[in-house]
């Protein structure tokens, strides 16, 4: 016997689930939600992330000399010179800056940067 519940009503009680709507496909219910959110998740957030990073790949590897870019850091510039892992890019002025190659953010259409 239990503290708080009899034998006798937890049988009851079992009995009750056992007979109720569902019976052991009730079961499957748990496992049906979690497939379900798993879906979800996928179709939500990793799907559309690796899209952006296949996009972002193709973007950097189609970068040449003379196109305008925005870096992650706000920056705008022309490319200049291209390496295996940083690009230089003329801010102004003749001033060059070098930055990791994965640090583009974008492209701009021609003409974006004015050339002193």
């Amino acid at each position: 016997m239990n503290l708080f519940i009899s034998d006798a009503q937890a049988q009851i009680i079992s009995d009750a689930y056992a007979q109720a709507p569902g019976g052991p496909a009730g079961a499957l219910s748990p496992i049906i939600m979690l497939i379900a959110m798993v879906a979800i998740f996928y179709f939500l957030v990793m799907r559309p992330q690796a899209k952006r990073a296949k996009e972002h790949k193709a973007l950097l590897e189609g970068l040449a000399k003379g196109d305008e870019v925005v870096t992650a850091g706000g920056v705008l510039g022309k490319v200049t010179d291209l390496g295996e892992n940083f690009i230089t890019l003329d801010v102004g002025n003749s001033v060059e800056i070098k930055f990791q190659r994965h640090q583009i953010a974008s492209l701009v259409p021609k003409g974006t940067v004015k050339s002193a």
